[in-house]
């Protein structure tokens, strides 16, 4: 009886430590596709004076669902200039967010899925 308990407890273990990394896994890949588009729409037209690069930024935290309503989750971007010609060439786009939590931090820790980041260079399409 013991031992069956401590090994289903042990198979518990395991499972939440999987379910973990796919949320880890799974959180890490919706932030990152987050922070390429509202980079892309950035560049693609949608405006790169600050207030409109902000707009898109708080837009792309609120298409997070959940994950983008907590304060830990933090979406910029900004206008890079790279070749030096005081015109800004690159739309930078960085995202931060702490992932749903299956297992307590004192065990999940060590996962390595505590916070997870995200970045995207979208290059800026100009008509001549």
């Amino acid at each position: 009886m013991v031992g069956t308990s401590i090994g289903f407890l042990v198979f518990l273990l395991f499972l939440y430590g999987a379910l973990q990394v796919v949320l880890g896994l799974y959180a890490t890949t919706v932030l990152r596709a987050t922070v390429h588009d509202a980079a892309a729409r950035a560049a693609a037209g949608g405006g790169t004076d600050p207030a409109s690069l902000e707009r898109i930024a708080a837009d792309a935290e609120a298409s997070l669902g959940a994950m983008g309503r907590r304060p830990s989750t933090v979406v910029t971007l900004e206008v890079v200039d790279e070749d030096g010609d005081g015109v800004g060439d690159v739309v930078v786009g960085r995202g931060r967010a702490v992932p749903p939590r299956f297992v307590p931090p004192s065990i999940g820790g060590v996962i390595g899925f505590e916070e997870v980041r995200a970045g995207a260079r979208v290059r800026i399409e100009r008509v001549r």
